[in-house]
This record gives structure tokens, C-alpha cells and sequence, in this order.
């Protein structure tokens, strides 16, 4: 038994985590410590949102809210994403807590004392008009480089130029368009350039690294490594330790790979040893694993190391298998981009392994990958469900009619070495290429022991035996039940819930987890019970032109909870009300609701609130959003959000909502219907349409977006928290939603 440090890379609690956070940091590790979990290691595993930085700041802004409001909202979906996904972290935790907070300052501190900090004045970006310092996402402006018009202060996304303070071009402050000048301020610096000799020793010495892992951090020190400001001048953030810094915070990027330590830390005060922490980090002989994607190589391979070095006492990093970048039609995922694929969506569509299984086989390990859908439908129906799936049932099926229990084997020797060679090749496959973090090889030997399965089988042909030799049957079923034992153990930490599906399929007792990675070889007692066999998977089927673009028309909305703080009546219109809703900002919005209900009915009431609809002048008074209320026969009734709904709280069903503000001619030729939950899986809306609800109770009236008018497939209104958007009793089937 050996330990080992698990490091995930930290999303920005900006936005839903989408598919290329999953293929690239997330269900590596998550893979690597199920299969040494199995071994019997003690696995470490941490991570957290990353919830300072200006991106949280810019979202927040948008909405109107606290930055606070943002990373807690964003940090709550993410982890139940990731947890929706089987991805088990020791601790997945957030940088905007007391313990983070305290271990960072402690590394700052010590940093300072030992001579490796130093301050320096430096040129920044200051806007006169909203009087302070903008950080690099508050500047936009032309790139130099490739004419760009909305390159950010540090950076062009475009060409991926980087800039230093004063090269953009026609430099604008995002909050109020005006000019910025350049002023100096002071800020503290890393001695990077100090570190050099000692970085390219250890570099030098990392076998165990993926060749561009290596050469893309060789490239960095060959360059000459400059020294970096790690402070900066905002409000959000964690606070300079220091007297007369006020104003200024500690930079996201140093502070952020701190939380690896901090999240241990944390760790072990939750389970009671406080001082555990230090078998991971302090005991040379424990390997330390960073995952990550390759945008974030030199924090880890350069900067980090730099600061463990200057600090004494940490381990450096074992091991970086950053991968490369998950796209979409050729574009990098980016949730700044506004090109991501999002999790909550996914997992609403379809079954974990499926999802799972897709991102394992198309994991850009070593070059860019395309996400598509039609690969996806193609990879999960034709590989997934046709040659596992398929072994499976057809094996379990089989036995469980004709014997009901594990049939004894009474055959050769020769016999058995065909299936337990077979087994122990591919358990060596995927051990070796597991422990070397080659996911992809290690999936292809599992898929290969489950072709051999199916051909066995085939090659057997239990339909006929069992007519002519039910013992000579038998003992070719015990063969293939142990390829089902083996295949079970061995796709378990990249299939955990089908892994476990056939595990107990065959009457095992226990787990995966508790039997461990020797049940591959155990045998299997003969008379053992057999449970009745159902698929472990389902075939899947995706729009033509795939999931994301059938709602995109949900994703152009910006949908809030909102309480009407005040409502009157409008000075100018008799059929007109002016209110004052609360959305997490106030805005106002004039109504047609004067006949359907009074003020006092109105005044205090939790509504829904298309926050990013044009403001457009009503008989003289401005509408900032509108109201979704039902229409049908005689009946006019306000969606209702569920009671603990809080205002500003996203209605978005876990899908990224509209950034841009949309006219309403285009709200008007999107389909929004009240239905009848009938099922999981069935809404009724004057007809029975495909609709994920798995939490809602049958018979509840709810609002669904559909993607065209006669659309088979629907998607329930959600707040954030999950809880859905209910409509009134007295509505039919199929009632509009405007």
C-alpha cells in the first residue's frame, strides 16, 4: 500500500463546468484514483472552485450582484455536477474560505521573510472616471498584433498575443467606455528569475512527464523566467496581509495553486487528524499528481514548483499529465468564449457512463480532440452499448434462464487458460497504461477483453450446447461470467455505475470498491445466484445538429426569480401596471396584468423575470424585463418559483444563460408551454413529449421550453437549485407561456 496526492486544477466559479473542464482535469484523476483506490493506496484527492479573479468579478457586475452571490451560486452547480458525474474527490472545497485565507497568507508571509518577494512600482491601467485601477479583464481594446477589436488587457484570445500594460490599442474601460491611463502603483513581485538553475535541474530529471509537457516547460525556462507581480489592485479577493496595502489582494494565479495545500489541510481537519495533511506532502516517497489542461502547464511545472522551493519542507511535483483541449467544431470549449457544452445539460440527457465513456475514448491526451454529436451517438450506440453492453446481457441473460445461479466449471484446463490469459493480458494492459495516465490505451484494452468476450461466446454457442451437453454449457457460461467479473472490476474506474451494475448482477457480495482490483482473478463459486438481468445501458439519440443547438433558443434567455417590491398603477395606460421587482438588482417592469390581479395579490409575490429582454418605453415609463405569466381560455396566471427561491437566483435549468440582451421579437418566436409531469422521463403539454424530471412528483404542473412548437422532446424551467418553475392548476395542457 502506498499513498499518493491527487492535485486537480481549480474551475472558475464563474460559470457551469462544460465538457472540456471534464476531458481535461477532471475525469483523468478521477480515473487514476478509482484504479489505486481498487489497489488498496490511499488516495488523496482535492480540488475547489476557484472563486476570486476578475472573471467572477465581471459576471458579477453584469448581474448586479455581489462577486460573492456568483462564486457561491457557480461553486453549488459545479459540485453537483461533478458529483453527478461520479468523480469522488477527498474534498472538493473553494479559495473563499478562513482556511484558505490563512494557509495562503502563511506562504505570502513566509515567501517575504525568506527574501524571495520584493516590491516594485509598475505602470497600470487606472480609469479616471470610475477612479481606481482596472485589472486586465475591466480593458478591452484592438490587438496590435492581429487587429482584434476585443482583446482584454493582458491578452488577445484570438492570436493569444500577450500584452504588457499600454499596448492595447484604443484601450477602453469596460464599465464605462472611457479611456484608462496608465499610472503606477505598487505591487508586490516573485523572484522567479531566481529560481531558473534550480528549475531546469529538476526539469531536467522528469522522465515520468509527457514529452510536451516537458518541452513546452523547457521552452518557458529557456526563454528566461521573468519575475511576476502577485498582487493586485481590487476589492475581491484575499487581502494582502500586510499594514497600508489596503485596497490591494493577493493575484488569483499565485493564490490559487496554494489551494492544493490549503484543501489538504482543510482535509484533514474534517476527518479529525489535523496534522494528516503532512503524510501527503511532507514524506519524499508519496508521488504527487497534478491534472490540468495544457493552458495551465507553467503554473504547475514552473511557478508552483518555484514557490514549494522557496517555501521548504513541500514536495515539487511527481508527475503533470496535462492534456490538451477538447473542441467543438474546431473551437476550444472556453465558458469565456461562450463555445462550452455544459454539464447540468448533459447529465439531464443522458446516463453518466455514456457521457463518461465518450469523454474517456475521445480524450485529447496528447493532441486537440473534436467533440461532435454524432460521434458521441456513434462511440456510446456502436462501442459502449453494441460490444460491452451487449457482452453483458447477452451472458447474464443466457445464464440466468437456463441456470439461475453460477454454473460449475467441469472443463479443461486448456479451456480455462484461453479466457484467464485473455483476462490477465488486458489486466496488465490497463494496469501499466493506467499507472503511466495513457487513459485512452487502457479504455482500448477493456473494449478489446470485451470483444474477445462477445467472439467467445459466439464461439461457444450456449444456444445449441445447452441442448446437446447442459454440463459441457455450463462450463463454457462459468468462462464467460468470469470475463463479466473481470470486465466489471476493470471498467470500473472509468464506468462506475455499470461496473457496479454487473458486479451485482452476478450475485456478488459487497462492492467493486471493497472487493478490489484482485476480485479480476478471484473465482467464481459455483451455485452462486444470479440476480435477473436487466441492460446495463441505452442507446442514445441526439438531434441532427446535436443537444446545444436544439435549446439554443432557452440558452439566448437570462431568466431570474424575482419578487415585486412595489406596484401601482400606470399613470398613463388603464390596463397597465408599474412595478418595482426585485431580480438580485431592481429594475422596473410595466405589465398587462391590471385585470387578472389586484395590487395587494401582486405586491410581495415571487415571479419570473426575463432579465436581459431590450428596456423599451410603455405609454412614457421604461420596461427593463417582462414577467412570464400563462395564458389559457379565460385564465392569465405568473409562473410561480418554488418558495425558498431567492431574488436573482438563475431559472436557466443548469444551462449557461444569455449574456446579451435580446429584442422581443425574438423572445416571441420561442415555444414555452405549461405541461403534467407524467413520468420521469414524460411531460404531457396536449401531448406526451420526452422531458427529463426525475425529482418531480407525477401530476405536477410545470413550464417547459420546447424547441419547435411540434418538438417530441422538452426541457423543464429549473431554478438553479434544481426545483422547477410551476404553473397554475386552472391552466390546460399546452397553455402559452409569454
Amino acid at each position: 500500500m502506498v499513498k499518493l496526492l491527487v492535485c486537480v486544477a481549480w474551475p472558475y466559479a464563474n460559470a457551469p463546468i462544460h465538457l472540456g473542464h471534464v476531458a481535461g482535469s477532471l475525469l483523468p484523476p478521477d480515473i487514476f484514483s478509482k484504479y489505486h483506490r481498487l489497489l488498496g493506496n490511499e488516495v488523496l484527492m482535492v480540488s475547489g472552485s476557484d472563486q476570486h479573479g476578475t472573471p467572477i468579478t465581471v459576471k458579477a457586475d453584469k448581474e448586479g450582484v455581489t462577486p460573492e452571490t456568483i462564486a457561491e451560486r457557480y461553486h453549488a452547480i459545479n459540485k453537483q455536477a461533478i458529483e453527478g458525474l461520479d468523480i469522488e474527490f477527498s474534498l472538493f472545497t473553494k479559495t473563499h474560505t478562513a482556511n484558505h485565507f490563512e494557509v495562503v497568507n502563511d506562504m505570502f508571509l513566509t515567501l517575504r521573510e525568506k527574501d524571495h518577494l520584493y516590491k516594485k512600482g509598475t505602470q497600470q491601467y487606472y480609469c479616471p472616471r470610475c477612479e481606481k485601477f482596472l485589472p486586465d479583464r475591466y480593458v478591452e481594446g484592438r490587438c496590435p498584433s492581429c487587429g482584434n477589436e476585443k482583446a482584454r488587457g493582458d491578452q488577445c484570445e484570438k492570436c493569444g498575443k500577450t500584452f504588457e500594460g499600454g499596448e492595447l490599442l484604443d484601450a477602453t474601460c469596460l464599465h464605462c467606455a472611457t479611456a484608462p491611463e496608465m499610472r503606477e502603483t505598487e505591487h508586490y513581485f516573485l523572484k522567479l528569475s531566481a529560481f531558473q538553475e534550480p528549475l531546469i535541474e529538476w526539469v531536467s530529471g522528469k522522465e515520468e512527464w509527457r514529452p510536451s509537457v516537458k518541452l513546452f516547460t523547457q521552452n518557458w525556462l529557456e526563454g528566461g523566467l521573468q519575475d511576476r507581480p502577485i498582487t493586485r489592485d481590487m476589492a475581491w479577493g484575499i487581502p494582502v496581509p500586510l499594514p497600508g496595502w489596503e485596497g490591494k489582494v493577493i493575484y488569483v494565479w499565485f493564490e490559487a495553486v496554494i489551494g492544493y495545500l490549503s484543501a489538504s489541510k482543510e482535509w484533514a481537519k474534517m476527518i479529525g487528524r489535523p496534522e494528516e495533511w503532512k503524510a501527503y506532502w511532507q514524506d519524499p516517497e508519496v508521488r504527487s499528481y497534478y491534472f490540468l489542461g495544457k493552458d495551465n502547464i507553467p503554473f504547475h511545472t514552473i511557478i508552483w514548483p518555484a514557490m514549494l522551493m522557496g517555501y521548504g519542507g513541500l514536495n515539487l511535483p511527481f508527475d503533470v499529465p496535462a492534456n490538451e483541449f477538447l473542441t467543438f467544431k474546431g473551437d476550444k470549449l472556453s465558458k469565456s468564449r461562450g463555445t462550452s457544452i455544459d454539464i447540468p445539460s448533459m447529465l439531464k440527457r443522458f446516463e453518466v457512463d455514456a457521457i463518461r465513456y465518450y469523454l474517456a475514448v475521445n480524450m485529447p491526451e496528447n493532441k486537440d480532440s473534436d467533440f461532435s454529436w454524432d460521434d458521441f451517438e456513434t462511440k456510446v450506440n456502436n462501442e459502449l452499448v453494441a460490444t460491452l453492453g451487449n457482452f453483458y446481457h447477452r451472458v447474464l441473460s443466457f445464464t440466468y434462464k437456463h441456470f439461475g445461479e453460477v454454473p460449475s466449471f467441469k472443463g479443461s484446463e486448456d479451456e480455462r487458460r484461453e479466457v484467464t490469459d485473455a483476462i490477465d493480458h488486458a489486466r496488465r494492459e490497463v494496469s501499466s497504461n493506467i499507472e503511466a495516465c495513457e487513459f485512452k490505451r487502457a479504455l482500448k484494452a477493456i473494449m478489446d477483453l470485451a470483444q474477445f468476450g462477445n467472439r467467445y461466446f459466439d464461439a461457444v454457442g450456449p444456444w445449441a450446447l445447452i441442448k446437446k451437453d447442459r454440463e459441457r454449457c455450463g462450463s463454457a457460461l462459468n468462462l464467460n461470467l468470469e470475463l463479466v467479473k473481470a470486465l466489471a472490476v476493470m471498467s470500473y474506474p472509468f464506468l462506475p455505475r455499470s461496473g457496479e451494475g454487473a458486479w451485482m448482477l452476478l450475485g456478488q457480495e459487497g462492492t467493486v470498491t471493497s472487493a478490489g482490483w484482485d476480485a479480476i482473478n478471484a473465482a467464481l463459486p459455483g451455485g452462486q445466484k444470479l440476480k435477473e438481468p436487466k441492460p446495463l445501458f441505452s442507446k442514445i439519440a441526439v438531434e441532427k445538429e446535436g443537444a446545444a443547438s436544439v435549446f439554443k433558443g432557452f440558452e439566448a434567455l437570462n431568466l431570474r426569480v424575482g419578487r415585486i417590491t412595489d406596484v401601482r398603477d400606470h399613470p398613463n395606460a388603464d390596463s397597465l401596471l408599474l412595478m418595482q421587482v426585485d431580480i438580485g438588482r431592481p429594475v422596473q417592469i410595466v405589465a398587462g396584468l391590471k385585470a387578472y390581479y389586484s395590487l395587494e395579490e401582486l405586491k410581495g409575490r415571487k415571479v419570473v423575470v426575463v432579465s436581459n429582454l431590450r428596456p423599451a418605453k410603455l405609454r412614457g415609463y421604461e420596461s427593463q424585463g417582462m414577467l412570464l405569466a400563462a395564458e389559457g381560455g379565460e385564465v392569465v396566471a405568473l409562473l410561480s418559483p418554488p418558495d425558498d427561491a431567492e431574488p436573482g437566483q438563475a431559472v436557466n435549468s443548469g444551462m449557461t444563460p444569455g449574456e446579451k440582451q435580446i429584442e422581443f421579437k425574438d423572445f416571441q418566436k420561442l415555444t414555452l408551454r405549461v405541461g403534467t409531469v407524467l413520468s420521469k422521463e414524460q411531460v404531457s403539454v396536449g401531448r406526451e413529449i420526452r422531458c427529463q424530471c426525475p425529482d418531480v412528483e407525477a401530476g405536477s404542473r410545470v413550464a417547459v421550453f420546447l424547441p419547435a412548437p411540434e418538438a417530441g422532446e422538452g426541457l423543464l424551467l429549473f431554478t438553479e437549485k434544481g426545483a422547477p418553475i410551476a404553473a397554475d392548476a386552472r391552466l390546460p395542457d399546452g397553455a402559452n407561456i409569454r
